[in-house]
């Protein structure tokens, strides 16, 4: 699915799923979840049919003994076994070319405007946004331009945590001391769903967000306002990173220089333990 050709009922309408695509792997993947339905139907459709014929023929009817002559054919063992050769290899071809056009690593190169970019840092029960171009962040409230490329480094201060907003595709885990990258597009202005698909203690289910894909004019306000908001600095992350969950988005006019690092890099220190949070040894990373 293009830019231009996105229509609001596919982008903006109702749906929270793959099955309602908002946006280019979005659009992939639910292509090639109908291409795979329909290649495995070749088998499927075939077994449907036939089971209850020979159900009702050699069976419920009662007028038929069935007495075959065993004998080796060519062309039943062909069918048997040639067409599941064929259907498992298109369906193995597919899949590495989908995986290769998906690749969450690899920018889309769709638009003529750079990625903005975005560090996420998954908390037990929310997530931080930071945008380290703006210099602000906020806390279950992602805000991004409709038709430009995000591009995500992701981590996680605490539990390995999943990552996905079903409607524009993909899923990525966020662990901690560690960095991943997802590359997303909202094609259209909406509201979208994020979440936390990976278990991680009594509050998994309420690890939600809110992504809202706006107008270029209505990003720069929304940059602007969040201005105003307090700054992020390690006391106040410390803080925010203890086991909680938040009624309402947060945000944040600034942000401490290389937080995003900090936090990756603190769980590569000597003197700290598995499980260990940024929050509970800070005061080696201010």
């Amino acid at each position: 699915m293009s830019i231009e050709t996105c229509t609001n009922a596919d982008c903006s309408g109702s749906g929270h799923g793959l099955l309602s695509p908002a946006g280019l792997i979005a659009q992939i993947q639910q292509d090639h979840l109908i291409q795979t339905v329909l290649i495995v139907s070749v088998v499927i459709v075939p077994v449907f049919i036939a089971l209850p014929l020979l159900l009702w023929r050699y069976r419920l009817a009662r007028q038929n003994v069935y007495s075959p002559e065993w004998r080796f054919a060519w062309a039943p063992e062909f069918v048997i076994w040639g067409v599941p050769v064929v259907i498992v290899g298109f369906l193995g071809f597919s899949l590495w070319h989908t995986l290769h056009r998906i690749d969450p690593y690899r920018p889309l190169g769709t638009g003529t405007e750079p990625p903005l970019h975005v560090q996420v840092v998954g908390l037990d029960w929310k997530f931080l946004f930071i945008y380290p171009g703006e210099g602000i962040a906020s806390v279950n409230e992602l805000v991004v331009p409709a038709g430009r490329q995000i591009a995500f480094d992701i981590t996680a201060d605490g539990p390995m945590m999943s990552f996905i907003v079903p409607r524009l595709g993909g899923q990525i885990y966020a662990m901690a001391g560690m960095r991943t990258k997802l590359h997303l597009i909202a094609d259209a202005p909406g509201s979208y769903r994020g979440l936390n698909t990976q278990y991680n203690g009594q509050n998994f289910a309420r690890q939600k967000f809110e992504l809202k894909a706006v107008g270029p004019d209505e990003y720069r306000q929304w940059v602007r306002s969040s201005r105003n908001g307090p700054a992020l600095d390690m006391a106040r992350y410390a803080a925010l990173a203890k086991p909680s969950v938040i009624d309402r988005p947060l945000r944040f006019g600034r942000v401490e220089d290389g937080l995003f690092g900090s936090i990756v890099a603190a769980y590569h220190t000597a003197d700290r333990q598995p499980g260990d949070r940024l929050s509970s040894a800070g005061d080696t990373h201010r």
